[in-house]
C-alpha cells in the first residue's frame, strides 16, 4: 500500500483534495493518497506530483514577505500524453512522456504545456532543473541543456547566451552517463563508471573543485575519481555526493549547516560527512538549504535549514549535523522507496507491501542495458535476421551510432572494476569486445548484419565523435573499434573504417589524444598486438594500393601517423620493434621505385598526343605524383621499417642527392667533388681551415680526401682513417670544444660559460659528423647516446647521465632513495657548479618534497642548460654536412650504431667471410696469430687493414677481408701490407710463424701511413 510522508514549508495545507492528512507528529505529516503517488517534484514556487496512471498534479505556491511559503490550490495537468517522469525549477516543470517526448510548464503567466521542439527528435529518459534552467539526457547518450545561463549553467562554454532552445553539450558526448543533476545554478553529470562533472556557478565550491570560479562547460571533477559515486543531489548552493559504500560527500555553501560537518563553514571540495561514516547510506536528496539521507529502510536523517520545519524534527531551528526525524508514525510497518527534498519541502514515499519489505530502495543507474553492446545482442541480430530485418537494422543504428553506447559497453564488473577507470585504465575488458565481435563474420547470413555496422560507424559514429572528450570514459571508442576492425581485416573488409578511424584519432585535441596514448600504453600485451597489427595491416592494403590508383597517399598517411603514435606510446614498455614493421618494406620500396622509373620513361616519350594521349599522361602524371609523395613521406614514419631498410634508404637518398649535386652544367663533363686536401701534422687545423670557407653546395657532393705527401687514392679507406683520426683530434685534453669525463672515458660538450664566444670548433664537429654520416663512413667517437637523443629532438633523462657520469648519477639516485633525515642533513641547495638552477637557487635548499624537481634539473642542466650554444653550433652544423634528412628515421641507439660502427666484435665472423686460401700454409699461420692476439691487438689489426677500427653496419659478418700470400725474395725482412681501400692483407710467405708474429705486430703497431691504395 503506498503512504506518503511530508513536511516543511505549508506541507499539511498544500496537500488537499482527495488525499487526506492521516496524523501529523512533530511537524511529519503522513498522507494517505487516494491514488498511487509515482514521484514528487519540487520548486521554490511549484511542487508536481506524479500519479500512478501517468497524470499530473501540481501545486503553486508564492512567497510571503517573510520568506515562507504560501500555499496554493492543488490542480491537475490535462495531456494526451501519459508521464512518467517530472522535475521542478524555480517556477517551471519538465515533463518526460512514456515515448520519450518533452514538455514543458511555465507557470511565469497562465500554467500551460509546451512540446519542446528542439528535442522533438529526441527520446529522452531523463530530465533535472536548476532554479532556470534545465538538463535532458537522451536515450543515445547526448545531453541537451537550456534557459538562463547567467553563470555558465548551460555548460555551453564562456561567453554563450541564454536559450529556451535546447542546446547539445557537445563536451560530454560519448560520456556513458547514469545521471544529471541540477541546482539553482550549477549542474552535474556522473558517468556509468563513476566519473563526476560539473560546471556552472562555484560562488560557495559547490562544484567541488576547489575554487570558487564559475565553470562555462563541464569540468571533471578529479577528487571524486575512484570513489565510485552513485548519486548526486543538487541544492541552491551546495551539492551531496553518494559513493557506492554508503558514504556521503558535500561540498559548497554550509551557510545553514547543510553540508553536515558541524559548522556553518563553506567547503571547496567534497568531503566526508563524517557523522553518517558506517551508516551505509542508500538514499540522498537536497532541497534549496537542507539536504535528507536515507539509512535503513526508513530511518532519514537532515541537516541544514529548519526555520520552515524542512528538517522534521518539530523544530525551527539550523541544524549543523544530521540527525534523525521523528519517527515517521504509521499504523502498519513503512519501506521508503524514495526520499525527495526541493525548496523548503521534504517527502518520503513509502510503500507497505511484503515485496517492498526486503530492504530500501537504492539509486540505480538510468542507462538501460538494452542501449549497451554485448555478445548476446549480436547473436539476437545473427540469428533473428531473416525474420525481423527492419527491427535489426534499428538495433544497430541505435547503438553504433551512439559514442555513449559504444563507451559504456564491455565494461569491466568483476569488483567494479570500471569504477577505477582513469588516465591508465579503460574501465573496459576488452577480452569481452573480442568475443563478441567474433560473432561476425562474412557468410551470407551474417554478412548484411556486417554491411550494416559498417555502414553505421563510417557515416553516423566515426563523424559525431567529438575532439574534446570530457573524460576518459569517452575515448572508449578508439579501443573497442580496433578489435571490430580487426575481425572485418580477417575478411578483407574495413580498410575504408580503419582510415576513418584513424581520421577521428588525428581529429583529437592534444590532451585528449596524450590521454588515449595513455590507454594504449596500458593495455596488455595481447591488446596492443592486436592493435597493432590492425594497423600494420591497414598500412599494407594501402600501399599496394597506391601504385593501382585504389588509394591515395593522403590515407596512408594518417594510418602511419596512429601507428607511429601507437609506436610512440608504447616504447617504454619494451613493445617488439617488429611488431610495428613492414615485412618485406625493403622490396615494396624498390618496387615502387623501379615503377616510378617505368612511369617517367613513358612520360617522356610523349612528344605530339592527340586527345586520348592526354588522358594517359594525366593518369601517368597522377601515378607518378602519388608515388613521389609516398616515398618522402614514409620518412616520417620510421617505426615500419627495420635498421636494415632504413639505412638502405639513407644510402639511397644521399646517392640522388649526390648525383644531383655533383653534375655540371654539361653532364659529359667529369663528376663534381668535396675535396679535403689535410696534413697529418696538423690536421685539425687544416681541416678547420678548409671547412669555415665551404659552402653548403659542397657538402652535397661525394667526398674525397687527400693527405699531403701521401701517394694513396681515395676509393674509402684514405677517408675511414680521415673520419678516425679527426675524431680522435677533437676528443683530445687541448680541445677547446670537449671533455672527457674521467669515471665514463666520455666526451660532452664544455659548458658555454668556459667557452670563448665567436669559436668555431662545435660547429665544424658537427659538419665533420654529419659528413661521414651521409659518406657511409664511421666516426672514432665516445659521445654517450645523449647526443643523439638530442639530434632527435628527444628528451634526455638520468639514464642519460649515468652513461655520461656514473658518480652523479649515483649520487642523485642515492639522493630520490634517501629517508628524509638524510637528505636535510646534505644541505643542498638548487645550485650546479656555482651555476643556479632556479631564481635564487642558492637559497633554496632541497628537501624530499622538492628533490625530483632538483635531480630532474640537475639533469637538464648539465646535458642541456649548459651547453646550448655548444649543442646548436654542433646540430646547425651536422645539417650542413648531412644534407640528407632520412637520417631521421633512426632511433637514438640506431643512429649512434651507424655514426660510431657496432661495438660488438664477433672475430669468428672475419675468418668465416674472409677471402682467401685456406690451405695456403701463410693464411693458415695467419689465423693462428690472429685469434692468439689481444682484443686491443685485433683493434689496431682493423686499422692496420680498414683505416679505422670501427665496424660497418651488419658488423664483422659485413666485413670481407682479403688475405693473399706474396711470394718474394727475402720475405722475413719486409712487413705485412695493407690496401684499406680495399681492405686487404698481403703476407710475404714468411718462413716460420714466429716471425709472422713479430712482423705482423710490429706493423700494426708503427703503421702511421698508408700501404698500397
Amino acid at each position: 500500500m503506498m503512504s506518503m510522508f511530508s513536511w516543511g514549508a505549508g506541507s499539511r495545507k498544500g496537500l488537499r483534495r482527495s488525499d487526506a492528512v492521516v496524523e501529523s507528529h512533530f511537524g511529519v505529516h503522513f498522507v494517505r493518497p487516494k491514488s498511487k503517488i509515482q514521484d514528487i517534484s519540487v520548486g521554490r514556487r511549484i511542487a508536481a506530483f506524479l500519479r500512478g496512471d501517468g497524470n499530473v498534479d501540481y501545486l503553486l505556491s508564492v512567497e510571503s514577505s517573510d520568506g515562507k511559503a504560501k500555499p496554493g490550490k492543488l490542480n491537475s495537468l490535462n495531456l494526451k500524453e501519459k508521464i512518467k517522469e517530472i522535475c521542478c525549477g524555480d517556477a517551471h516543470v519538465v515533463l518526460i512522456s512514456h515515448g520519450g517526448k518533452v514538455f514543458l510548464m511555465d507557470t511565469t503567466q497562465i500554467p500551460r504545456s509546451v512540446h519542446m521542439k528542439g528535442l522533438s527528435s529526441e527520446h529522452i529518459t531523463q530530465v533535472s532543473c536548476g532554479d532556470q534552467h534545465s538538463i535532458a539526457l537522451s536515450q543515445d547518450g547526448q545531453v541537451f541543456t537550456w534557459g538562463l545561463n547567467s553563470n555558465g549553467q548551460l555548460g555551453l562554454g564562456k561567453g554563450e547566451p541564454s536559450t529556451m532552445s535546447p542546446q547539445p553539450l557537445k563536451s560530454l558526448a560519448g560520456i556513458p552517463l547514469s545521471q544529471i543533476s541540477a541546482g539553482g545554478d550549477h549542474s552535474f553529470a556522473l558517468s556509468l563508471s563513476g566519473a563526476v562533472f560539473g560546471w556552472g556557478k562555484n560562488s560557495a565550491g559547490q562544484l567541488g573543485l576547489g575554487d570558487l570560479s564559475d565553470c562555462p562547460e563541464p569540468v571533471d571533477v578529479s577528487c571524486l575519481s575512484l570513489k565510485k559515486t552513485i548519486f548526486i543531489s543538487c541544492g541552491a548552493e551546495h551539492t551531496a555526493i553518494l559513493v557506492k559504500d554508503g558514504g556521503v560527500f558535500t561540498c559548497g555553501s554550509g551557510r545553514y549547516g547543510q553540508l553536515g560537518h558541524n559548522s556553518f563553514r563553506d567547503e571547496l571540495r567534497p568531503r566526508l560527512v563524517a557523522e553518517l561514516w558506517g551508516s551505509k547510506v542508500s538514499q540522498i536528496a537536497c532541497g534549496k538549504h537542507h539536504t535528507l539521507a536515507l539509512v535503513g529502510s526508513s530511518k532519514i536523517y537532515s541537516f541544514g535549514r529548519g526555520d520552515q520545519g524542512q528538517l522534521g524534527n518539530g523544530q525551527i531551528v539550523n541544524q549543523c549535523v544530521p540527525l534523525a526525524t521523528c519517527a515517521l508514525v504509521t499504523s502498519v510497518e513503512q519501506r521508503v522507496i524514495k526520499l525527495i527534498a526541493g525548496g523548503n519541502l521534504s517527502f518520503a514515499l513509502c510503500d507497505s507491501t511484503q515485496e517492498c519489505q526486503r530492504g530500501p530502495a537504492k539509486h540505480k543507474p538510468t542507462i538501460r542495458k538494452r542501449e549497451a553492446l554485448d555478445e548476446k545482442k549480436i547473436d539476437k541480430w545473427i540469428f533473428g535476421c531473416n525474420s525481423s530485418w527492419e527491427r535489426i537494422q534499428s538495433e544497430i543504428t541505435e547503438i553504433f551510432s551512439s559514442a555513449s553506447s559504444i563507451n559504456g559497453s564491455f565494461l569491466e564488473t568483476g569488483c567494479d572494476e570500471h569504477y577505477k577507470t582513469s588516465a591508465g585504465y579503460s574501465g573496459l575488458d576488452l577480452s569481452l569486445a573480442r568475443i563478441a565481435f567474433e560473432k561476425l563474420s562474412t557468410t551470407k547470413k551474417e554478412r548484411k548484419v556486417v554491411l550494416k555496422v559498417i555502414q553505421v560507424v563510417q557515416e553516423d559514429l566515426l563523424p559525431s565523435l567529438s575532439p574534446s572528450p570530457a573524460g576518459v570514459e569517452g575515448l572508449r571508442v578508439y579501443l573497442i573499434l580496433p578489435e571490430l576492425l580487426r575481425v572485418l581485416l580477417k575478411h578483407h573488409m574495413g580498410t575504408d573504417l580503419a582510415v576513418s578511424l584513424a581520421e577521428a584519432i588525428l581529429r583529437l585535441h592534444p590532451d585528449s589524444l596524450k590521454a588515449l596514448e595513455m590507454l594504449w600504453s596500458s593495455l596488455s600485451d595481447s591488446f596492443i598486438g592486436a592493435l597493432v597489427k590492425m594497423f600494420r595491416s591497414v598500412c599494407e592494403t594501402l600501399l599496394d594500393g597506391i601504385p593501382k590508383r585504389l588509394f591515395g597517399p593522403e590515407a596512408l598517411q594518417k594510418v602511419l601517423e596512429v601507428l607511429q603514435r601507437i609506436y610512440e606510446a608504447t616504447h617504454r614498455r619494451k613493445v617488439p620493434e617488429n611488431m610495428f614493421q613492414i615485412k618485406n618494406m625493403k622490396i615494396i620500396l624498390a618496387q615502387m621505385c623501379s615503377r616510378l622509373e617505368v612511369l617517367k620513361v613513358d612520360w617522356e616519350d610523349y612528344y605530339e598526343f592527340d586527345e586520348k594521349d592526354l588522358m594517359d599522361i594525366d593518369a601517368i602524371y597522377q601515378e607518378m605524383s602519388a608515388i613521389e609523395t609516398t616515398l618522402k613521406m614514409l620518412e616520417s614514419y620510421p617505426c615500419i621499417f627495420d635498421f636494415e631498410t632504413k639505412y638502405a634508404a639513407l644510402k639511397g637518398t644521399a646517392a640522388k642527392i649526390k648525383e644531383s649535386s655533383s653534375v655540371d652544367f654539361f653532364d659529359w663533363l667529369p663528376r663534381v667533388k668535396f675535396k679535403l686536401t689535410v696534413r697529418r701534422t696538423e690536421l685539425l687545423k687544416s681541416v678547420l681551415s678548409q671547412l669555415r670557407s665551404a659552402d653548403h653546395i659542397q657538402f652535397r657532393r661525394p667526398l674525397k680526401i687527400k693527405f699531403e705527401g701521401e701517394d694513396g687514392m681515395d676509393i674509402g679507406g684514405v677517408s675511414r682513417a680521415f673520419f678516425n683520426l679527426i675524431t680522435k683530434a677533437f676528443s683530445t685534453e687541448e680541445s677547446k670544444t670537449l671533455e672527457i669525463y674521467d669515471d665514463s672515458q666520455c666526451v660532452w660538450f664544455r659548458p658555454d660559460h668556459t667557452v670563448c664566444k665567436g669559436t668555431s670548433e662545435s660547429l665544424c664537429l658537427g659538419m665533420i659528423f654529419g659528413m661521414a654520416l651521409y659518406n657511409h663512413y664511421t666516426v672514432n667517437s665516445i659521445f654517450p647516446q645523449a647526443l643523439f637523443k638530442k639530434l632527435l629532438g628527444l628528451k634526455t633523462t638520468l639514464e642519460d647521465l649515468e652513461e655520461l657520469s656514473p658518480c652523479q648519477a649515483r649520487g642523485l639516485k642515492q639522493l630520490l632513495d634517501e629517508d628524509e633525515d638524510v637528505v636535510d642533513d646534505l644541505y643542498l641547495d638548487f645550485t650546479v657548479k656555482g651555476h643556479d638552477l632556479i631564481q635564487n637557487g642558492g637559497n633554496v635548499l632541497v628537501t624530499k618534497a622538492n628533490r625530483k624537481r632538483y635531480v630532474d634539473l640537475f639533469v637538464d642542466y648539465v646535458l642541456n642548460t649548459s651547453v646550448t650554444r655548444q649543442f646548436e653550433d654542433f646540430a646547425k652544423g651536422f645539417d650542413l654536412g648531412c644534407p640528407c634528412r632520412t637520417w631521421r628515421m633512426f632511433r637514438p641507439d640506431e643512429l649512434m650504431n651507424v655514426l660510431c660502427g657496432e661495438v660488438e666484435y664477433q672475430w669468428e665472423e672475419l675468418q668465416k667471410n674472409a677471402n682467401c686460401n685456406p690451405t695456403d700454409k701463410t693464411v693458415e699461420d695467419f689465423w693462428k696469430v690472429f685469434f692468439e692476439l689481444s682484443e686491443e691487438n685485433k683493434k689496431k689489426f682493423l686499422s692496420f687493414v680498414r683505416g679505422t677500427d670501427r665496424l660497418p653496419v651488419g658488423g664483422l659478418a659485413r666485413l670481407r677481408l682479403t688475405v693473399r700470400t706474396l711470394n718474394i725474395a727475402n720475405a722475413d725482412e719486409h712487413y705485412p701490407q695493407a690496401s684499406t681501400c680495399y681492405t686487404c692483407l698481403a703476407l710475404p710467405n714468411y718462413s716460420t710463424i714466429d716471425t709472422l708474429r713479430n712482423n705482423l705486430i710490429q706493423a700494426i703497431n708503427h703503421c702511421e701511413e698508408f700501404g698500397l691504395a
